[in-house]
């Protein structure tokens, strides 16, 4: 599984916000770039895509910034990925000779590409949050 920049700045924005959305207000960029380490300028154009899909929305002014629109339980990995690549997964094709061979690779690939997405569609941003929270209470600092 490829995934780009782009893909993983978006997941992780959601992420972020996911994190915060009891809180009821808005994070804003620099918050979430910072503690990231992604550009400002890249989680811009991210975060509008996102804001465009309907996944977040933006509020104005001094205490403005970015939140989800719906509850992390509703958001899947599968939505925000889907959304930052603009584009459907690529179908598994084959550049083989037909063969019972190339077409049992193919059933095996494309099983594979099933369990992926079911995959993605079963994990949802609350689940994210709750992992990314349980790793933070188990780390040490010295």
């Amino acid at each position: 599984m490829n995934i780009s920049a782009k893909t993983e700045y978006a997941c992780i924005a959601v992420l972020e916000l996911s994190a915060r959305y009891d809180q009821g207000r808005p994070v804003r960029i620099r918050d979430i770039a910072e503690a990231n380490g992604i550009p400002s300028r890249f989680l811009v154009q991210i975060l509008l895509q996102l804001k465009s899909a309907g996944i977040v929305g933006s509020t104005r002014g001094a205490a403005g910034g970015y939140q989800l629109v719906k509850p992390p339980s509703e958001i899947t990995l599968a939505e925000v990925m889907a959304v930052s690549d603009a584009q459907s997964p690529d179908p598994v094709t084959s550049v083989a000779r037909q063969s019972a061979a190339s077409r049992t690779l193919m059933d095996t690939w494309q099983d594979v590409a099933s369990v992926e997405r079911e995959m993605l569609t079963a994990v949802t941003f609350k689940d994210l949050a709750e992992r990314t929270a349980a790793q933070l209470e188990n780390m040490y600092y010295i």
